[in-house]
């Protein structure tokens, strides 16, 4: 067993203390609330053991508001972040910047045992007519604020969580088609596109989120693309197969691998010009891979797949889900720290999937063309009515920057 730590006079040292060699001052580190390590320095043990105890009591304090029931929401969401030691650098900044940015002055100061469901629902509704805040991004909002209240729930301060339920309310609500999937405004994808091109780390990326934006293939028809179904010369891509990642069992054994879906509809079965943007970035793929070797992958009897991993494999839905997920976090990191520098407001991507980039190609699309049957043709739409609701959505908000355009016009 190991002998007791001492000074250099012979006293023992408790846990947390030190004797600095160079100066002889004594220190004392601690973990705070919010999981950050600090210390406190002092010549003489003493009145280091005096501070000591003073911060013990004010931890206590705040152990003994949150029981009781008094602490703030904001005092829950810090002892949450707190917890979450496994979070990426980048997801914790995320996290907290949109916190404070949107929580932290207002409704995270209600008491946390006071709040209800009805509280939530309208500070929700708050930041979509008020703040304007797309859907996705009140996603990301209500991913730090669930588990801060569930946190409260588990550690028995409140009985039931204020927040469940609220976003399946919201989506219901009439006058702003928040059942639709959001599309990335034209900032946002232009700063989602550029970060790709611009990063060592995701740069491989590029071509397939180009071919997903300048298409709006869904994410099966995209993974599922074969060279035979492109036409370069005609500049034309033939989408008449998927490809879908499914559970199934080997020999008693679960296992997930891909299978070749064909088209429900005929309105699946469709041909899709290229933009030059997508035919650039597919003649760039074909090059790779005619100096690295094409994939020999076999699915259904289908082979020739363009999009693979490093390991010549089609890629998994959820892995490019998660990959955009670390991609808009690291380029949120970045530019609020970018953004402090310029005083500017940052442009923050918000939280999104593969399906997102299908609706916001179409979203870009609406705003050029506004014939529906040519927008139902290339999305593959079998119901027009679903082209309707995002070409309705796309239209509306076009109705206000055109009136806010004509406001500040000095003509009234």
């Amino acid at each position: 067993m190991a002998g007791s730590r001492k000074d250099n006079k012979g006293r023992v040292l408790r846990k947390g203390e030190t004797q600095r060699s160079c100066d002889n001052k004594y220190v004392y580190t601690y973990t705070d609330p919010e999981g950050k390590r600090r210390s406190i320095y002092s010549k003489d043990i003493l009145e280091l053991r005096k501070r000591e105890a003073q911060l013990i009591r004010d931890q206590l304090d705040g152990l003994d508001t949150y029981t009781a029931g008094t602490a703030t929401i904001n005092f829950v969401f810090d002892r949450y972040m707190s917890t979450k030691s496994e979070l990426r650098d980048t997801t914790r900044q995320n996290y907290i910047y949109m916190y404070n940015h949107f929580v932290r002055d207002g409704f995270g100061k209600k008491k946390i045992a006071a709040v209800k469901y009805s509280d939530v629902l309208q500070f929700y509704q708050t930041l979509l007519k008020d703040k304007n805040l797309q859907l996705n991004t009140l996603d990301t909002i209500h991913t730090v604020l669930h588990p801060t209240f569930q946190l409260a729930v588990k550690d028995n301060v409140i009985r039931i969580n204020p927040s469940d339920g609220v976003m399946k309310q919201v989506k219901k609500l009439p006058g702003k088609n928040h059942g639709v999937r959001h599309a990335l405004t034209p900032e946002q994808q232009k700063a989602f596109m550029d970060y790709i091109e611009n990063s060592i780390t995701y740069n491989h990326w590029s071509s397939i989120f180009k071919f997903l934006l300048g298409t709006g293939c869904r994410i099966g028809e995209a993974i599922g693309i074969r060279w035979e179904d492109l036409d370069f010369e005609k500049r034309l891509i033939s989408i008449n197969h998927s490809l879908i990642y499914y559970s199934t069992r080997y020999k008693d054994h679960p296992m997930c691998t891909f299978a070749i879906s064909l088209p429900k509809t005929e309105a699946g079965i469709r041909t899709i010009p290229m933009m030059d943007i997508v035919y650039e970035a597919l003649q760039q793929e074909y090059a790779e891979q005619q100096e690295n070797g094409f994939s020999d992958v076999e699915i259904d009897g289908m082979s020739g797949f363009v999009f693979t991993n490093r390991f010549g494999n089609v890629h998994n839905p959820q892995t490019i889900n998660r990959t955009i997920k670390r991609i808009y976090e690291a380029h949120n990191a970045e530019e609020i720290v970018k953004a402090t520098k310029e005083h500017r407001e940052p442009i923050l991507i918000p939280h999104f999937s593969c399906h997102h980039l299908r609706h916001t190609f179409c979203s870009r699309l609406c705003e050029c063309e506004t014939n529906l049957k040519v927008l139902q043709t290339i999305m593959g739409h079998a119901n027009i009515e679903t082209t309707m609701d995002i070409y309705a959505e796309v239209t509306n908000k076009k109705k206000m920057e055109a009136m806010e355009n004509l406001s500040r016009l000095d003509i009234f």
